[in-house]
């Protein structure tokens, strides 16, 4: 208990949780980018998470842990920081920084409220009970059309869009960073393991926000994809 209460531990812990969160992204990016398939193939994979169970749940609860650990190490390692610099710098010099590391805390908590407005639209829908609540043909819930409805509002795309850039802005930096944290690079790797962050960012980042855009460009539409 003492190592996790130390600041390595923290870190470790932090790095940790946040690649068990970066694995849930991707994988929901994977299920998510099956609404071109169709209505019929994104309802028939959202029927398969359902039936998962209890085992759909505890992956929740594994989640929430994760990120629970997340936030509780980023936050108390921030507060440690401060009191040990309790004095600004007289010149902040950042040339060896980069806009993604100077707010992984800000990005953090856009990410965290990003997050509950993603939960309670799409999970417990609660914010758009009207276009939530629809049944496809096979008499299951209908999240292909959810979707789509959700996303022809400009409000709802605009922000979904703006809740990725604060994802990947913070994935940018945090992947390299997690790595770093629990030895999984050295002094020579560094920089390629750096890169390799913020590509995956930028490819996770045009892949959820080509959902949106495809919506409102009219190339996936209530009926399907357009040929």
């Amino acid at each position: 208990m003492r190592w996790y209460r130390s600041s390595i531990g923290k870190k470790v812990l932090m790095a940790a949780s946040g690649l068990v969160l970066l694995g849930f992204v991707a994988m929901h990016l994977l299920g998510n980018l099956l609404i071109y398939q169709g209505p019929d193939a994104l309802n028939a994979y959202a029927k398969k998470l359902r039936d998962l169970g209890l085992l759909l749940w505890a992956a929740r609860g594994g989640l929430l842990v994760a990120l629970v650990v997340h936030v509780w190490t980023s936050i108390a390692l921030s507060l440690e920081n401060r009191r040990a610099r309790p004095q600004r710098y007289a010149v902040q010099r950042t040339r060896e920084t980069t806009i993604a590391a100077r707010s992984m805390l800000v990005s953090g908590v856009m990410v965290t409220a990003y997050l509950v407005y993603h939960l309670l639209h799409f999970t417990f829908r609660v914010t758009n009970p009207d276009i939530s609540h629809a049944m496809d043909r096979f008499g299951h819930p209908d999240v292909y059309a959810m979707v789509v409805l959700s996303f022809q509002q400009p409000a709802i795309s605009i922000a979904y869009i703006i809740g990725m850039a604060a994802v990947c802005l913070h994935l940018s930096h945090g992947i390299g960073s997690a790595c770093q944290s629990l030895g999984l690079n050295d002094e020579r790797t560094i920089p390629a393991v750096a890169f390799i962050g913020r590509l995956i960012a930028v490819v996770l980042f045009i892949g959820y926000t080509a959902i949106p855009l495809s919506v409102l460009a009219g190339l996936v539409t209530i009926r399907g994809t357009l040929p």
